[in-house]
């Protein structure tokens, strides 16, 4: 589990296809400096499993050479699942990338309750510059609208941000906004993001709980009509 608070800005290294899947290399600094191979990393709001150095040739070919993999290099394998719900397949060597190791049991809980388990991909619609603090909108999938709330959590490309402002219920296209300052802008990709860019989403666990009981209900209210 993790919080949305974003520990680090890394860096991609490669990214390189592997049949409908991709392994994805990160220059990722001292956050992974005691990660073994099998541990959790968020990327753009995306858990990841880290795997052991690339060990053949076609592994091998421009990204960092088996044996020889420099202190805090991350490496990870992107299934087709995560490249079809997340823009982790759209990034290019150079990218900078939200990093956010998984909450410590005892940790302190700055954050929300974020899995790390992507719904979808929105994008940038607008970046209002408000002098110390900025207003992102982002244009969303409609199916994810329903689980979004003014003054509601919400999970942008890893960062755990509240809401501002959402779209009405019955808006032809649904989008919802956000405030940034400066401590946000700084220390994460939303400092670079800019109209048009791709923004991993993923809503607040608690409003799918919440409507995944409702639909048990409604069916068991519904047996019980003579």
């Amino acid at each position: 589990m993790f919080t949305g608070i974003i520990e680090h800005v890394g860096t991609v290294v490669s990214l390189k296809q592997a049949g409908d899947s991709a392994y994805l290399t990160l220059e990722a600094g001292p956050i992974v400096a005691d990660l073994p191979p099998g541990g959790s990393l968020a990327v753009n709001g995306v858990c990841l499993t880290s795997a052991p150095p690339a060990t053949t040739k076609a592994e091998e070919k421009d990204e960092v050479p088996a044996g020889h993999q420099p202190e805090g290099t991350f490496r990870a394998l992107l299934m087709g699942e995560t490249l079809r719900r997340s823009s982790l397949g759209a990034l290019q060597p150079g990218d900078p990338v939200n990093l956010e190791r998984c909450m410590p049991a005892g940790g302190r809980f700055d954050g929300h309750i974020v899995q790390g388990h992507v719904d979808g991909v929105g994008r940038v619609a607008s970046v209002e510059d408000n002098g110390l603090w900025r207003t992102v909108r982002v244009n969303i999938p409609a199916d994810l609208a329903p689980y979004t709330v003014e003054k509601g959590s919400i999970s942008l490309s890893g960062t755990s941000l509240t809401l501002t402002a959402v779209s009405p219920a019955d808006a032809d296209e649904h989008w919802v906004e956000v405030g940034l300052i400066e401590a946000t802008l700084e220390r994460t990709i939303f400092g670079q993001v800019k109209p048009g860019g791709p923004i991993n989403i993923e809503v607040d666990i608690l409003a799918k709980y919440a409507e995944r009981r409702a639909e048990f209900a409604t069916l068991t209210a519904g047996k019980d009509q003579p």
